[in-house]
């Protein structure tokens, strides 16, 4: 049957798609703007908290919360769009428009991310940062409708481009759909990273988050324009009307007419749901019944959607502080958010083929809310595996000076060895260009320090909550330097690197990187940042020049002391003297597969099961009601994390990762015992009887109607003999 000839096609909403292999052009179309929206959503997401992070400066609660929130609004738009479609604009208006709204949000959160052109500074921190806040919040806004309000409306507008004979075809639309979503989620949470990684900037090299936003908002922006393009091939069903805005209008009638007769004596009804009779088809409210059954299985739902989405804020924050290097190859934090797609793309054909198959051959009976109750406890355990990791990270973190403490570390510029004697330590020997291996905590402000033989004292003043190194001069007569150290660890995996130059004559040091530039005899540079790797540094006094190689981790410190016995020449790189005042991370970041494994054998046994479960639960019309409940799941989720953080308010991470653990196990328990008492039913077969049942009293009704006719026919008739017999008489 051609599109002339079939009806679905006809009227106001007719396409001009041909058919290709048996599949309707315009589909081409709709899938390629799928896997570029997507690319676009998941590649802004996915660094999302870094740049909340590390561009704004909020610290990790604040990025935490506000990236929740932006995506507890990413599912409660949906439905938002499925009633805008359904009822006013129809599905493909919906998506031209929001997809407008969706591009100008993605435009916004580049531009957000510029900061060289629209700031005075040149230290590579925004100026203006109110601009930067407000801009990149106003355009979380627009995609958060954009990308919910055409959710619910893609995958059904691609579904309505097939006729009624192409129900293979359909089926097949739809698992390149859903591998469209997770293609573009997988290549953009490896690229947008990379992009993140670059530096870039006019007057500083700085991360380029600016260009991690603008290739999402181009992809977004191309799929829109291939949207637009495929126009005059779509099939554009006409609006007429949303399910759920009946469902509402039914549930608050009943609400409303019980309520209205709470009061007075009435008949009691079975269910709640019957108040709604007086104005409502009985057929409806069956059906609202079966989806309300459903429905209150979901209320312990968005306790594994709290744990699932902080693999991209907590997980990921977390993987900026282990060691990225696998081999040759460097992951950046954000790209471990990759193994979820790529676990997904290998789990679901192994569950369905393998595992679940083989279950059922044991003999034990997997229903689909069994499913649901693992994958929440495999949730749970790889909260349990972050807690793990977490506990191993903080063993490697350096103890920071508190409020009341002083830190101070110890520097032999000399080319002899000393015996330092500190206040309440006992006496150490620093060979020639040596430092001391740990830092000395104080708790007073001024400590006495006394060096050599005979003894020189010095009263060295230190500051409270800070890191000082004490430079002692190779002549103890001279001035006893004291500089200011790190008092917290490099982020974002970077390393923080000074030189001290012990030399009678200035040093030039320079990288490809930075410039630390001209450090002064007997003194010591700035702090500068460098990526991990290999970094090349070339020292130059005078004409006389050389080469130091040194190949970083990741969140290091050093301080790199240029003794006075320095030659330059090709034999320099061992006349430096190395000192680490931060260690580099030194857990894997291959120490988060196992959690990502759990959360993502989890996903598939929970989310995926779920979808089919609810759609398998729910009558034919109330699919969509069910869909947005389900997404409205997600957004309770999201909006749980702000909560619980907020009350528990932990100071260790590990232990925030073991309540919410413990939290999703208490929420497991009752739902298997919900579970348990729920009835499996079949929506169509209640329908067919439910009409069969309407039939029938229509049918004892007719029958009623006409034995009363019938009644009445007679009575006439002996009437009318009675009456002409009489008139005969």
């Amino acid at each position: 049957m051609t599109d002339k000839e079939d009806p679905k096609k006809q009227g106001k909403g007719k396409g001009k798609s041909k058919d290709v292999c048996g599949y309707p052009l315009s589909i081409f179309f709709i899938v390629v703007n799928e896997f570029c929206e997507r690319f676009s959503y998941y590649g802004m997401r996915a660094v999302l908290v870094l740049y909340f992070r590390y561009f704004l400066q909020w610290d990790e609660d604040l990025a935490t919360s506000i990236y929740h929130t932006f995506v507890a609004l990413c599912y409660l738009t949906p439905i938002l769009g499925a009633i805008v479609a359904d009822s006013w604009l129809g599905k493909f208006k919906t998506i031209i428009y929001l997809s407008i709204v969706y591009t100008i949000g993605q435009v916004a959160m580049a531009v957000s991310a510029v900061h060289d052109i629209t700031d005075s500074n040149r230290d590579g921190t925004p100026d203006n940062m109110t601009f930067h806040v407000v801009l990149s919040m106003v355009g979380l806004f627009l995609i958060a409708l954009g990308t919910g309000g055409i959710k619910p409306c893609v995958a059904a507008f691609g579904g309505d481009q097939f006729s009624e004979h192409q129900d293979r075809q359909r089926r097949t639309f739809f698992s390149v759909f859903y591998l469209c979503i997770n293609g573009g989620s997988l290549l953009s949470t490896i690229i947008t990273p990379i992009l993140r990684g670059q530096e870039c900037g006019i007057y500083s090299q700085q991360k380029c988050y600016s260009l991690a936003f603008g290739v999402p908002a181009a992809l977004m922006v191309v799929a829109l324009v291939v949207f637009i393009v495929g126009s005059g091939m779509y099939y554009k069903a006409e609006p007429e009307g949303n399910i759920m805005l009946d469902v509402c209008k039914c549930i608050g009638f009943a609400i409303k007419n019980r309520y209205r007769h709470r009061s007075k004596q009435y008949p009691k009804r079975e269910h709640w749901m019957d108040w709604a009779e007086e104005k409502y088809d009985k057929l409806l409210i069956a059906q609202i019944k079966m989806v309300l059954k459903v429905l209150f299985l979901y209320i312990p739902l968005p306790m594994f959607w709290t744990l699932f989405d902080q693999k991209g804020s907590r997980w990921t924050l977390q993987a900026t502080t282990m060691n990225g290097y696998f081999g040759q190859l460097v992951i950046q934090p954000d790209q471990m958010q990759t193994f979820n797609p790529i676990l997904i793309l290998t789990l679901v054909p192994i569950m369905d083929s393998v595992i679940y198959p083989l279950i059922k051959k044991c003999g034990f009976n997997f229903t689909p809310l069994k499913r649901m109750t693992v994958g929440m406890f495999l949730a749970a355990m790889a909260f349990v595996c972050a807690a793990l990791v977490q506990v191993e990270i903080d063993k490697t973190l350096p103890v920071f000076p508190s409020a009341s403490q002083s830190q101070l570390k110890l520097l032999n510029m000399g080319s002899s060895a000393v015996t330092v004697n500190l206040t309440g330590n006992e006496s150490l020997t620093l060979n020639a260009a040596q430092a001391s291996d740990k830092y000395f905590t104080f708790e007073t402000e001024q400590i006495i320090v006394s060096v050599g033989s005979p003894e020189m004292t010095q009263i060295i003043f230190l500051e409270k909550k800070s890191r000082q190194t004490l430079l002692i001069p190779s002549v103890i007569s001279d001035e006893w330097l004291l500089t200011k150290d790190l008092t917290s660890k490099p982020e974002q995996g970077n390393n923080e690197i000074r030189f001290v130059n012990g030399m009678d004559m200035p040093v030039n040091v320079t990288t490809s990187a930075v410039d630390l530039g001209l450090i002064e005899p007997f003194y010591y540079s700035n702090y500068s940042k460098i990526k991990n790797g290999e970094n090349k540094f070339s020292l130059s006094s005078g004409s006389q020049s050389c080469e130091y190689i040194k190949d970083f981790g990741f969140g290091s410190s050093y301080t790199f002391f240029i003794p006075s016995t320095f030659v330059f020449g090709p034999n320099c790189q061992d006349s430096i003297t190395v000192v680490e005042d931060i260690e580099p991370n030194s857990v894997h970041m291959a120490l988060q597969i196992p959690q990502y494994f759990f959360i993502t054998a989890g996903e598939v046994m929970f989310s995926v099961t779920g979808l089919e479960f609810s759609y398998s639960q729910a009558p034919s019309n109330m699919k969509a009601v069910l869909q947005a409940g389900w997404l409205f799941t997600v957004a309770v989720g999201n909006f749980i994390v702000l909560i619980v953080a907020e009350i528990a308010k932990l100071p260790n991470k590990w232990a925030e990762y073991v309540l919410f653990a413990s939290l999703l196990v208490l929420v497991c328990i009752i739902f298997s015992i919900m579970a348990y008492f729920y009835t499996y039913i079949d929506p169509s077969e209640i329908e067919v009887q439910f009409r069969k049942k309407a039939d029938d009293d229509e049918d004892d009704k007719d029958k009623q109607q006409k034995a009363e006719i019938e009644m009445v026919r007679r009575d006439s008739a002996e009437s009318y003999d009675d009456n002409y017999k009489q008139s005969k008489m």
